[in-house]
């Protein structure tokens, strides 16, 4: 006859499993949701300008040129009662390219101007999009989702391409 284990020693046991499962779960949830977060703060310094364009002084700017991580160029206003500037920066990347004109929106109170149009609303939201990537193989290893990372993961990359494309 083999003796019987006490019943608070096998029970105790799934009980402990499913709460270090339950931390985990919990633990990954709040770091994935940590990252989507940040990237959306990232993201939303420079989109609220181009997204959220009423009021705002919006035109175009020339390239002259570009040093460092800024491009400079004279501002043409589009929008009324907005006064020409001899002189705005623009962001330099990899789409920004000396004698190129680019429609922009300024910042209030600055002379920093950003690109604006489809393909600025796409550039502002790039931080977004790493922060899906990110997440995603957090949600697939951490928390063993593999659809919801998969949708997260998918979303970030048909935004890095959407914006590369568009940038082009």
């Amino acid at each position: 006859m083999i003796p019987a284990m006490p019943a608070t020693a096998s029970s105790a046991r799934p009980a402990s499993v499913s709460a270090l499962r339950f931390g985990r779960v919990a633990a990954m949830g709040a770091v994935s949701v940590l990252i989507v977060f940040t990237g959306v703060w990232g993201s939303w310094g420079t989109a609220q300008h181009v997204m959220l364009t009423k009021g705002r002084e919006t035109g175009t700017v020339e390239v002259t040129r570009c040093a460092g991580r800024t491009c400079t160029g004279p501002f043409t206003p589009a929008s009324a009662g907005s006064p020409a500037r001899a002189r705005v920066e623009l962001a330099k990347s990899l789409a920004v390219r000396s004698g190129q004109t680019y429609d922009v929106v300024l910042k209030p109170g600055t002379g920093d101007a950003v690109r604006s149009g489809p393909a600025g609303i796409l550039y502002a939201w790039l931080p977004l999009g790493g922060a899906l990537l990110l997440a995603s193989v957090v949600v697939a290893g951490g928390m063993r989702l593999t659809r919801p990372a998969w949708v997260l993961g998918l979303s970030g990359l048909c935004l890095l391409t959407t914006a590369f494309v568009a940038l082009q």
